[in-house]
C-alpha cells in the first residue's frame, strides 16, 4: 500500500479518535453544552457514540461508549492494515492495546496543549473567548491540584509550568514503560 496513503487514513483515523476523546473530557467536565464547539463536536461523534450508549452504560458523567468508540476508531487502522497485509492477524488483539495506549498519548497531548492555549491566551488577553472558556473547562481538573499545591508568585502562576512539566515526564518516562509492555506481544 502507497504510504501516502497511509499517511492519509492514519492522519484522519487519529483526529476523529482524538474528536471522540475531547467528546468524552467535554461530557465527562460537564462543559457548556450550548457552546457552538460542543454541538459540533457531539454531532460528527453521533454515528458512533450513539448506538454504542444503548449497549455501554454512562456511569455519571463518564461515559463509556465514547471512550470505546475512541479506542474502536484507533484500532480500526490495524484491522485495516492487516486486510492489506501489513500486519499479521495473529496480532489483531494486541494492537488492541495499542490502540488504547496511543490514546493515552493523545489524552497526553490535548492536556499539554489545553494548558498552553490557557497560558497563551491569559498574555494575549482572551479568556472570555468561548473557545478558551471551552478548554479551560477541559483542563481545570487536571491544572487544579497544581494549583493547590502552588499559590501564584505575586501576579505569576507557576502551576501550569508544573502541570505541564508533569505532562512532559509522563511522556518521556512513564509511557515508554507502558509501551514497553506491550512490545514484547507483537510478533
Amino acid at each position: 500500500m502507497n504510504e501516502t496513503v497511509i499517511f492519509i487514513l492514519r492522519s484522519v483515523i487519529d483526529i476523529y479518535a482524538s474528536l471522540l476523546l475531547i467528546r468524552l473530557l467535554l461530557q465527562l467536565v460537564q462543559a457548556n453544552f450550548y457552546n457552538p464547539i460542543c454541538q459540533t463536536l457531539f454531532k460528527v461523534c453521533a454515528p458512533l457514540v450513539e448506538p454504542l450508549n444503548k449497549i455501554l452504560p454512562t456511569i455519571g458523567t463518564f461515559n463509556m461508549a465514547a471512550l470505546v468508540a475512541a479506542i474502536l476508531v484507533k484500532w480500526s487502522f490495524y484491522l485495516l492494515m492487516m486486510a492489506f497485509g501489513a500486519v499479521a492477524m495473529s496480532d489483531i488483539l494486541v494492537y488492541l492495546a495499542v490502540a488504547g495506549f496511543e490514546l493515552l498519548r493523545t489524552l497526553i497531548e490535548i492536556y499539554f496543549w489545553g494548558i498552553f492555549i490557557l497560558v497563551i491566551s491569559s498574555w494575549v488577553g482572551t479568556t472570555k473567548h468561548p473557545t478558551v472558556a471551552l478548554v479551560s473547562q477541559v483542563v481545570d481538573p487536571y491544572m487544579r491540584p497544581f494549583r493547590n499545591l502552588i499559590p501564584p508568585i505575586g501576579m505569576i502562576d507557576i502551576s501550569p509550568m508544573a502541570a505541564i512539566f508533569t505532562l512532559m515526564i509522563i511522556r518521556a518516562k512513564v509511557l515508554p514503560m507502558l509501551g514497553g509492555l506491550i512490545i514484547p506481544f507483537l510478533s
